[in-house]
């Protein structure tokens, strides 16, 4: 019962001091609402962008290696030479071809050619998109969902029909909610008659690997509108292991029949980049240790400003109340009661701060995922920013409860505020 009480003291305590002087309770509290909201959102964002990269990387699967003129990252650990990357080929059509007949032992390899465009259907026009030209692989690499209609066939692929399948912001954008099956849109001064969209995947982290802003078509109707042999048209050969192959198996394999169709002597560098879609997933983990350090860093700061004012206003509370605990300790009141009252006190206002702080950032994913932007709110995250206030709040009382605590009765009694 006595736990009780003092709960039912503190909380009325917290109430009148919330309620006595409204302006000066805001601006303490203020401080952990700002703190809470900028650590706990800056872990949000965070987490979100981690998630939407290995979302992305997962589309692909980690089996996969890309063949293509420039690497990902510096080569076997050494300087970025781009010198000697910029002389490189492109891969050609020819070569995929060429390497599907040799490496029987793959589960897949596709061709696949990248530009940026614009997309026109009759006054309507959706600008900076990507097409995409693609051998009829695509489906067994890329995973994707269709939202209406259906995906190319390989006899369309392979006669290069003027067909694609557009991405859901290019048919919200250009159809504003009509069906745009059957309909022919205009790329490039070419008409391509959309017989499917892509199912919205929302904005990557890597710019064109969502199929939202897609429009993808066979690789040999790209042909008729850009230069396959281009470095400008992106040219990319992806090749998938086969089941119980290992990246390492299948890289191994790759180079030896990459170098043999590219007719290359034993003494001269590779001149073609092996970029592993696995490596990606490993660079995150690097990136977002140190990236969620300094996250940490940042919202600690935040959080000390909002530790100042749950502090200041407990001192306040306290040098207001200092007949009220004179008056308690002469009744025999026990410090360690004035402590926890004061301490409960500041723990339940830097709670009201947090809460919040975390409804600002709530109202705030909803705005993001407006502007097609997937960030949630997770209830780690939640959980993490109610404990960081309740510490705040516990830290920020301590001083003023042990203020409280050391109060002469006598004096306190007479002391006027």
């Amino acid at each position: 019962m006595r736990w009780l009480f003092i709960l039912h003291e503190s909380f009325q305590s917290a109430y009148r001091t919330v309620t006595l002087n409204k302006l000066r309770t805001f601006l303490s509290l203020l401080g952990v609402t700002i703190g809470i909201f900028s650590i706990v959102s800056v872990f949000t964002v965070l987490d979100s962008m981690e998630s939407n990269m290995r979302k992305a990387v997962e589309s692909f699967g980690t089996d996969i290696i890309v063949v293509e003129k420039w690497p990902w990252a510096p080569e076997n650990g050494t300087e970025f030479a781009w010198w000697e990357y910029i002389n490189r080929p492109v891969a050609l059509l020819r070569e995929y071809e060429s390497l599907k007949d040799r490496m029987k032992d793959i589960q897949s390899a596709c061709f696949i050619s990248v530009i940026g465009t614009d997309i026109e259907y009759l006054d309507n026009k959706a600008e900076d998109m990507m097409l995409w030209g693609t051998s009829s692989e695509f489906e067994e690499i890329r995973s994707f969902d269709i939202y209406q209609g259906r995906f190319l066939s390989p006899q369309e692929i392979s006669s290069g029909k003027n067909i694609g399948i557009i991405g859901y912001t290019i048919a919200d954008e250009l159809f504003q909610g009509r069906s745009p099956l059957g309909k022919s849109i205009r790329v490039k001064g070419k008409k391509i008659t959309v017989v499917g969209v892509f199912a919205k995947e929302g904005k990557s982290i890597f710019g064109g690997g969502s199929t939202d802003q897609v429009v993808l078509v066979p690789v040999g109707f790209m042909a008729t509108m850009v230069d396959l042999k281009n470095e400008s048209s992106n040219p990319q050969i992806w090749v998938k292991a086969a089941e119980g192959m290992s990246v390492d198996e299948l890289k191994v394999a790759l180079r030896q029949t990459m170098r043999s169709i590219r007719r290359l002597n034993p003494r001269v560098k590779d001149n073609f980049a092996l970029n592993e879609t696995s490596l990606m997933s490993a660079g995150i983990d690097q990136i977002f240790k140190v990236v969620n350090v300094a996250g940490a860093f940042i919202g600690i700061f935040a959080v000390l400003v909002g530790a100042f004012g749950i502090a200041n206003i407990m001192f306040v509370s306290v040098k207001e109340r200092t007949n009220i605990i004179g008056i308690q300790k002469a009744l025999g009141a026990k410090s360690f009661y004035i402590i926890l009252e004061v301490l409960i006190e500041s723990v339940l206002l830097s709670v009201i701060g947090g809460i919040l702080g975390l409804l600002l950032i709530y109202i705030g994913t909803f705005i993001a995922r407006a502007q097609d932007f997937e960030i949630y709110l997770h209830a780690g995250n939640v959980f993490l920013g109610l404990i960081i206030s309740s510490v705040v709040g516990l830290i920020a009382g301590l001083m003023p409860a042990f203020t409280a605590a050391r109060l002469d009765p006598v004096k306190a009694i007479n002391s006027t505020f």
